[in-house]
């Protein structure tokens, strides 16, 4: 299939913003690169209401560019892309006879697109016990790229007649029911059921029935059935817990994409012709975004933590390998926490003071609330000086931070789950639903969104991201350079060579690789030594240090810290590492884990300050 496909074509239609990519395989080295990107808006709403329209306007850009600009080792001359559409899908059918689209057929071999127009998918879900059987539904449903809108569940304080009105407000596309291991009760599945058939809630979109996809119990999937009535299109697949210690995600993911296209998108105006174009099934943004840090974790064996922060929310995803040794793909969306339109969540979560203690520079907090809620009615401004942008950058720290721990609290091992345990273990709160993110395996972080991808430096992207995620050993940090990881994760399902070369070659930009020991001691004393490859370092404990080495550049190293300090091997000693250098360097940092600032840290500023200077950033006036 690869030897076939030269050239693709991928869109991602956006809510704002629908981004057109060309991607082609290069005559001279035979790799597939990034040749041109394009934008327009997104044509889903009115006046135009036709999503197509926002796609064409995207992909005649592409056109234009490659008429004037087209990069070393590729065909010149501009790339007739799209006519209508027509082309598309005569390739689609297997025709090549161009008679009727006049002219020679120009087109890409392969065009592929994702979506989250029209708000994306939108669902809620239902489950027995809110920490065990409706957790692994919330973790179906976000997996599949959804918008998680409420879970209910038959212990979640609420009375029925509140359950009823939640449902009626919140019109979501699809629900997802969960409950019972297989064989297990069945009583409280009916109760559920029962109270989402007096709610009667109807779908955003047209006046079809509303979908309902049954993963509980399967001795009570013909009851559940029977009380949900004629009004709701139920699809039952396999249970998500068929046994306490077992988690079956796949049926149930699968079925809400298919429910994703059948439903939600043919609903949206101009999706049913956008379908009969693309040569693969559209995919939910989110979901494609995880699908490819799925495959590239699964393909390099790395364990990756990745975030998108936007405007209004922040997804957080990460793959790690669990002690069964399959790695576990977990995705979470903090809903209010955002950089724009959910500022002031942000604000109100973490607290003023938090955000402050971040900034290098003495500020009255009651200004820098001011400042944000100006933020808040103003969501689309960007930062004017210098002093608005370290408060911006304050805000991302908080965000990303409590969009993680989110996250850590959803990925984790089953609750309720039989285990051996050893007598130490016994009263161990940890020991049953344990997290899966463990910092010291973590090899990757790549930042996304615009506040990490279009900051004035990378070595700020990498800061924030060390202060927010504190990574444990050695870490590679990362920035998705142009946010094009949704059309490479939909591209990686049918063509994986491609996706991974355009990814690590023109996607991801390398900051370099953070040294963290782990432990805690007194300021100044020395914590850990890098030796080998001309490198012969120092730290002390609360520096923060920055060798300079360049993408591509690759250093064979003995990491030494002293004894009360691990870096991976265990306290005080040894480890060989093969440090990669980047756009900022290897970066030593020294502050310990976990480590904190508050407003009241001694010397607060001047220690930011210094921070500042050891990544070679400007200091605030």
């Amino acid at each position: 299939m690869s030897n076939d496909i030269r050239r693709i074509v991928a869109t991602d239609c956006g809510s704002t913003t629908t981004k057109a990519i060309l991607i082609e395989r290069n005559d001279t080295t035979g790799e597939y690169r990034l040749v041109a990107r394009g934008e327009a808006p997104t044509t889903v709403e009115r006046p135009f209401e036709d999503v197509t329209l926002g796609v064409m306007n995207s992909i005649t850009e592409l056109e234009e560019i490659t008429e004037t600009t087209v990069p070393a080792g590729f065909s010149a001359g501009r790339r007739v892309l799209l006519r209508d559409g027509r082309v598309w899908r005569q390739l689609k059918q297997g025709n090549r006879d161009t008679s009727n689209v006049g002219g020679p057929l120009d087109s890409s071999d392969l065009y592929v697109s994702t979506s989250s127009a029209g708000g994306g998918l939108q669902m809620m879900v239902a489950g027995v016990v809110k920490a065990m059987s409706a957790e692994s539904a919330e973790r179906a449903a976000l997996g599949a790229g959804a918008i998680l809108m409420d879970t209910l569940s038959v212990d979640d304080g609420r009375r029925d007649y509140q359950k009823v009105e939640r449902l009626r407000q919140l019109r979501p596309d699809i629900i997802l029911m969960s409950g019972g291991t297989d064989g297990g009760t069945k009583a409280h599945l009916i109760e559920m059921a029962e109270v989402v058939r007096r709610a009667d809630p109807k779908p955003r979109f047209g006046d079809m029935k509303l979908p309902i996809i049954y993963a509980g119990n399967k001795d009570a999937a013909e009851d559940v059935g029977k009380v949900l009535g004629e009004s709701i299109q139920l699809q039952v697949v396999a249970n998500l817990r068929p046994t306490l210690d077992r988690e079956n995600l796949g049926p149930a993911r699968e079925e809400i994409h298919e429910m994703f296209l059948e439903h939600v998108m043919q609903q949206a105006p101009g999706y049913s012709k956008l379908l009969e174009w693309t040569s693969e099934e559209v995919m939910a943004t989110p979901n494609a975004v995880g699908k490819l840090l799925k495959e590239y974790a699964e393909n390099e064996k790395i364990n990756v933590l990745g975030v998108d922060i936007g405007g209004a929310t922040t997804d957080v995803f990460s793959v790690f390998l669990a002690p069964t040794g399959e790695r576990i793909y977990n995705r979470t969306v903090s809903a209010n926490l955002g950089m724009s339109y959910s500022i002031c969540n942000v604000l109100k979560e973490a607290g003023v003071e938090n955000i402050a203690r971040w900034l290098p520079f003495e500020i009255d907090p009651a200004e820098v609330r001011n400042r944000l809620r100006n933020k808040m009615i103003r969501p689309t401004t960007i930062p004017q000086t210098y002093e608005d942008l370290l408060i911006e950058h304050a805000v991302s720290r908080e965000a990303l931070r409590l969009a993680f721990e989110h996250h850590k609290s959803l990925a984790r091992g089953l609750t309720g789950s039989a285990q051996q345990r050893d007598v130490g273990q016994i009263f161990d709160q940890q020991a049953s639903g344990q997290t899966l993110v463990k910092m010291m395996e973590l090899d990757m972080v790549i930042g996304s969104g615009g506040v990490l991808s279009h900051a004035p430096r990378r070595a700020q992207s990498a800061l924030m991201m060390m202060d927010a995620y504190q990574p444990e050993g050695v870490t590679m940090l990362t920035v998705d350079s142009i946010f094009m990881m949704p059309h490479l994760g939909v591209l990686s399902e049918h063509l994986y060579e491609a996706a991974k070369q355009v990814f690590e070659r023109d996607c991801i930009v390398k900051c370099g690789h953070c040294v963290a020991p782990v432990g805690a001691g007194k300021e100044g004393e020395p914590m850990v030594t890098i030796t080998g490859d001309g490198i012969n370092e120092t730290a002390n404990v609360g520096d923060l240090k920055v060798i300079p080495c360049g993408v591509g550049e690759f250093k064979n190293v003995t990491i030494t810290p002293t004894k009360n300090f691990d870096v991976g091997e265990g306290k005080g000693k040894a480890r060989t590492a093969r440090l990669e250098g980047g756009t900022v360097g290897i970066i030593i940092d020294a502050r310990g884990r976990p480590f904190s600032v508050d407003l009241s840290t001694p010397n607060r500023v001047q220690k930011l300050r210094s921070w500042l200077q050891a990544f070679g950033l400007p200091l605030p006036k």
